[in-house]
């Protein structure tokens, strides 16, 4: 009982430093708003976390991970790259649209520097391994450009983050036709002309 209970209040800890993290940003976080805000003595935070530098890589690995199993899920390799790529753009679209808290902290976290970054990079590209391997494929079969895997993703995948961001902020609209035609442009950003 003692282990849920321990595991449920560092969970808590998290979800209360992902929310203000994302309405105030990384600077906003302190040890104070954190406990207020998760309902915990701020003696206990130190119980799970060395401190905020700990905490905050905590909390990066936990959204991450919370963001690759959203954008990888139904993508399997029997299906074809397009559909594969496809489900991923529409997942990321869902994901904005369920879950912008976790888009806005995983913006922050790419421009703050960590003293494990090496190690944080490839823990993350682990994580994003089908993202990775469809990339692979896509420029063994001839497909995809032959750029770096971080380039493609950037020019498509990414780009739909900062799309399906602006459209769950208000800042703009897309029905399904401008949604499908922005796919079709992604894709076509990263696929070879003959």
């Amino acid at each position: 009982m003692t282990d849920n209970t321990n595991m449920d209040k560092r969970a808590q800890i998290l979800c209360a430093a992902n929310k203000i993290v994302a309405e105030q940003g990384i600077q906003g976080l302190s040890m104070q708003k954190l406990a207020k805000e998760a309902n915990v003595a701020a003696g206990t935070i130190y119980r799970y976390f060395e401190d905020k530098d700990h905490l905050l890589d905590e909390l990066r690995m936990t959204i991450t991970s919370q963001i690759a199993k959203a954008v990888q899920r139904g993508v399997t390799t029997d299906k074809p790259l397009k559909e594969r790529y496809r489900t991923m753009w529409l997942n990321i679209w869902h994901l904005a649209a369920n879950d912008l808290n976790a888009l806005k902290n995983r913006a922050q976290y790419d421009s703050v520097p960590s003293k494990n970054s090496r190690t944080i990079r490839e823990q993350e590209r682990r994580m994003f391994a089908q993202i990775d391997r469809l990339f692979t494929e896509g420029k063994n079969q001839g497909v995809f450009k032959n750029l770096d895997n971080e380039i493609l993703s950037g020019l498509s995948l990414e780009a739909s983050v900062s799309l399906a961001r602006k459209h769950s902020q208000g800042f703009y609209h897309l029905d399904d036709a401008a949604l499908d035609s922005a796919i079709e442009a992604s894709w076509d950003a990263i696929i070879k002309h003959k």
